[in-house]
């Protein structure tokens, strides 16, 4: 009988081996920074999504409250002292006071929060100015005050007034007293008429948006 003689079996020797999982373990790595790359990008373009959103949600609701400015002769239109905007706008059922205050943020940071607040509809004008002072002295914390934005180092309002624009502060044109022919005019404090349009520059310096936004906003015809 015939033997057959003995075939050695063919395998990978030890260094081999070694190379082979070692190409394997740079090839897992690169694949791993790939898809957390595509991860990072994902979530970053999102979180820039949902800021882009609440920005514009925001200016859009800051806009709507300015096109409803409305002229009282219990309080002013529109007010600005630098770090707080109140106006009078027009509601469903009656009149109501908005503000928008830029106010430090808690943890001490630089920049501050811009937040919103609005006052239930008032049906009279003693209930309209009990109101407009109880806005004078916010502080910030009080219930009903919406964050709107953070991350705010500053912000200043421009008012359209007499063909040019001029800081809000500052004093601008006073609003002529309708009066009835032949009616003699009642004693009334002077008041300022309300701009065209206004433009808020608002800088950013917080970790979620940087650089400044300026926004003009055109104010429509007052109702009577």
């Amino acid at each position: 009988m015939k033997r057959t003689p003995n075939r050695r079996v063919a395998g990978f020797t030890l260094v081999e081996v070694l190379v082979a999982m070692m190409v394997m373990a740079i090839l897992a790595v690169m694949a791993w920074q790939g898809v957390d790359g595509i991860v990072r990008t994902r979530d970053a373009s999102q979180a820039r999504l949902e800021q882009t959103l609440r920005l514009n949600t925001v200016m859009g609701q800051f806009e709507q409250d300015l096109q409803a400015l409305q002229e009282t002769t219990a309080v002013p239109g529109l007010s600005f002292d630098g770090a707080t905007l109140r106006l009078t706008r027009r509601a469903e059922q009656g009149l109501q006071v908005v503000t928008w205050s830029l106010r430090p943020s808690a943890d001490g940071a630089a920049s501050g929060n811009l937040l919103r607040w609005a006052s239930p509809p008032a049906k009279s004008s003693n209930e309209l100015q009990e109101v407009w002072m109880q806005t004078q002295q916010f502080q910030g914390v009080e219930p009903g005050q919406l964050r709107t934005l953070v991350g705010v180092a500053q912000w200043q309002l421009y008012c359209f007034r007499g063909n040019a624009w001029s800081n809000c502060q500052s004093s601008g044109d006073i609003a002529p007293t309708a009066v009835a022919p032949g009616a003699s005019a009642p004693p009334q404090p002077q008041r300022q008429a309300l701009p065209s349009g206004v433009r808020a520059v608002i800088d950013f310096s917080g970790p979620d948006l940087t650089g400044n936004l300026t926004r003009d906003i055109a104010l429509g015809p007052q109702l009577p």
